[in-house]
C-alpha cells in the first residue's frame, strides 16, 4: 500500500492521532497496546521525548501490522532517514520545511507537516506531503479550517492538532478536519497505561458518535 492509501485507510479506521511527547521506551509497548486496543491506528512519538528512535522501533516491531507509526516534531532531513531505519512510516512536523517533505516522500513514507495559512499549506504540498496538519489548532477554530477547505484539494486531509479536547472533537470534524491530533489531551509523561487506555476510549466514543 502506498503511503497515500495507507494514511487515508487508518484514518478511516480512526481519526486520531496518538502523540506521546515524552514516552519513554519502557512505557512504549504497554501504552501502545492501550491505545491501539482502544482503535487508534496512527501513533507518534516526538523526536524531543526520551530516546524516541528506541520507541518508534518498539512500536513498529509489535503494532506496525495495525497501525501506522512514526515520529513528531521532525525538523531536519537526517531525521527522517533515521526514523525509517528504525521501522517509522510517518513523518510528522510542526512547520512547512520542503527539505523534509521531499526526503520523506523520497523515502515512500507519509508526509504530514504543520501548516497555518494557505500559502504553507500549498507549498507543502507543492513538495509532496500527502496530508497537512494545522498547527496549533487552538490559535485558530473550526471556522479558519472550514474557510480553508473551500480552497484546499477535498482528497487531502487535514489533521487539527493542538489544543482539541473531548468537548471540541465534533466540531473540527464537522468543519472539515479529517482527524485530530492528540496530545496532552489523551497522554501526558509518566501517564500509565491503564490511564491512557481510559481516555483514549473515551475519545474513540466521542469521534463514533461525531460520525452517527
Amino acid at each position: 500500500m502506498n503511503p497515500n492509501d495507507e494514511l487515508k485507510a487508518r484514518l478511516e479506521e480512526c481519526p486520531l492521532v496518538a502523540i506521546l511527547r515524552g514516552l519513554r521506551p519502557d512505557e512504549a509497548e504497554p501504552v501502545g497496546e492501550a491505545l491501539v486496543e482502544a482503535g487508534f491506528r496512527i501513533i507518534e512519538v516526538p523526536l524531543n521525548s526520551p530516546d524516541p528512535l528506541d520507541s518508534i522501533a518498539l512500536l513498529s516491531k509489535r503494532f506496525g501490522a495495525k497501525a501506522l507509526i512514526g515520529a513528531g516534531t521532525v525538523l531536519a532531513a537526517s531525521q527522517v532517514h533515521a526514523v525509517r531505519d528504525a521501522g517509522g512510516r510517518l513523518i510528522v512536523s510542526p512547520n512547512s520545511d520542503e527539505a523534509v517533505i521531499r526526503a520523506t516522500a523520497a523515502a515512500d513514507m507519509v508526509s504530514c507537516p504543520g501548516y497555518f495559512t494557505p500559502t504553507e499549506a500549498f507549498a507543502a504540498l507543492a513538495a509532496g506531503a500527502h496530508a497537512l496538519k494545522l498547527f496549533p489548532a487552538e490559535a485558530a477554530s473550526p471556522a479558519v479550517l472550514k474557510a480553508q477547505r473551500a480552497v484546499l484539494p477535498a482528497d487531502v486531509p487535514v489533521i487539527a492538532t493542538g489544543g482539541v479536547v473531548l468537548e471540541t472533537l465534533k466540531d473540527w470534524l464537522a468543519a472539515g478536519a479529517a482527524g485530530a491530533g492528540l496530545g496532552s489531551s489523551l497522554y501526558r509523561p509518566g501517564m500509565d497505561a491503564r490511564e491512557v487506555a481510559e481516555r483514549a476510549a473515551a475519545f474513540v466514543k466521542a469521534v463514533r458518535g461525531a460520525r452517527r
